[in-house]
């Protein structure tokens, strides 16, 4: 038998999807939202006083390389602890876990994860049981550790994580395929054919070398894009590699604040726009980023404007609109479900849909008074509003306080975060003694 159905009374509701509603109730029963409406009235219910609090879709991360939450805010520095070729199964456990937290906290109920942890059986498997340890939704797009030839141990990755049984309902697996690189496309041909032999979607790093601009051109001429395909990042395509990305139906990611900080650029909001192509937004690496999706709808809005009034300042005529929050915050969520390959079962606030849904708090002085829901969430919120997240119903965080033992996840986190530095500084006394 289902648990008590939960009755969300009373919020600012922003559905992202249908009508918004000013003040209204969600009923959830199980994992689905069953119905949306002021007024609501039932039996049986668990009633959650959403007065005060916008309630709407958690935030979709469309691109998050979890793993490297043990490298958070290392500053400007290149160190390079960011290859971590000495984790070790247990390393990664607690990274994913406490990273996928954060996430929860934040008010993200969706997850991309880029895993490139390592080539045996023992970190894909620390990795699936984090993901089922937080509780939160996610996709996993298995990937080359980077210090690993990229194709051939790539493909022997891949088969081992198919053929791993995931028994959570939570947690889909993706292809992270190597980035296309010029003068290999037969080799890119043969990797995207083994992901689609396993009915996976296809999650790839482009753009980030200016030289390979044309590359994605030249395999939509080759009919390997598609829409099973999220290309992350893009920063330096062609204008022709745009019309490929739009006429393939491929889907885009940006990582706003983690491109612009590790010197990768601007994400190219403005040449999606024109095309038509809706990005969906992701945290990338939280070494010198956020890990919020505040965060990254601020960025990604603040460029575009900015680069648009440039443009009015050089005297260019016929200047396109300026981006507005409704849209920023869709990129977010419903754009982000999307990009991901989770269709439209979340993302958006509708009945049917997947009950992971957010309560943001609008009474605390960083926001108060609202003028506009969307505006506040967009330019003012972070998160010290984040007040519930259910995932598929299910409260992760309650009041404001992780329904996780968050002390044993801090603990194994101090534990690796102290085990990874000794390893990097063993191995980096052992390259000066060569």
């Amino acid at each position: 038998m289902s648990g008590p159905k939960t009755l969300l009374r009373g919020g600012c509701v922003l559905t992202l999807d249908r009508t918004n509603f000013a003040e209204a109730d969600v009923l959830i029963d199980g994992d689905k939202i069953v119905e949306v409406a002021p007024g609501i009235r039932t039996r049986d219910v668990v009633v959650v006083n959403a007065a005060d609090t916008i309630v709407m879709p958690g935030f979709v991360d469309s691109h998050r390389h979890v793993s490297e939450s043990l490298l958070r805010n290392f500053g400007d520095s290149s160190s390079a602890a960011g290859d971590r070729p000495h984790y070790q199964p247990e390393d990664v456990y607690a990274a994913t876990l406490i990273g996928l937290l954060g996430a929860i906290e934040a008010g993200i109920t969706t997850v991309v994860d880029w895993s490139d942890v390592g080539p045996g059986d023992g970190y894909f498997d620390a990795v699936i049981q984090a993901h089922a340890d937080s509780g939160i939704r996610s996709m996993l797009a298995a990937a080359t550790p980077r210090l690993i030839n990229r194709s051939e141990q790539w493909r022997t990755g891949l088969a081992r994580a198919t053929a791993k049984t995931i028994e959570s309902p939570l947690l889909t697996l993706a292809a992270g395929a190597p980035s296309p690189m010029p003068g290999q496309l037969d080799q890119v041909a043969m990797d995207w054919a083994l992901a689609r032999e396993h009915g996976l979607r296809i999650h790839t790093h482009v753009g980030a070398d200016p030289n390979s601009q044309g590359l994605i051109g030249d395999l939509s001429n080759r009919a390997l894009l598609g829409p099973d395909v999220t290309l992350v990042q893009c920063t330096h395509l062609s204008d022709s590699d745009f019309d490929a990305v739009s006429s393939s139906g491929a889907s885009v990611s940006l990582t706003p604040s983690s491109g612009m900080s590790s010197g990768a650029g601007s994400p190219p909001i403005q040449s999606l726009l024109d095309r038509g192509v809706r990005p969906g937004l992701g945290v990338g690496s939280e070494q010198m980023s956020p890990g919020d999706m505040f965060a990254q709808m601020r960025a990604v809005i603040s460029i575009q404007h900015a680069t648009l009034f440039d443009l009015k300042l050089a005297g260019r005529a016929a200047v396109p609109t300026l981006l507005n929050t409704r849209e920023v915050i869709r990129f977010a969520t419903v754009d982000g479900a999307r990009v991901a390959g989770l269709g439209r079962t979340v993302g958006a606030l509708a009945p049917g849909a997947q009950a992971d849904l957010i309560m943001l708090r609008t009474d605390r002085p960083n926001v108060f008074p609202i003028n506009d829901p969307i505006g506040a969430v967009v330019w003012g919120m972070d998160t010290s509003n984040v007040d519930w997240v259910f995932v598929a119903g299910r409260p992760l965080l309650r009041d404001g306080v992780l329904e996780a033992d968050v002390a044993r996840a801090r603990e194994l986190a101090s534990t690796a975060q102290r085990h990874v530095a000794d390893a990097g500084e063993l191995l980096a006394e052992a390259g000066e003694s060569r």
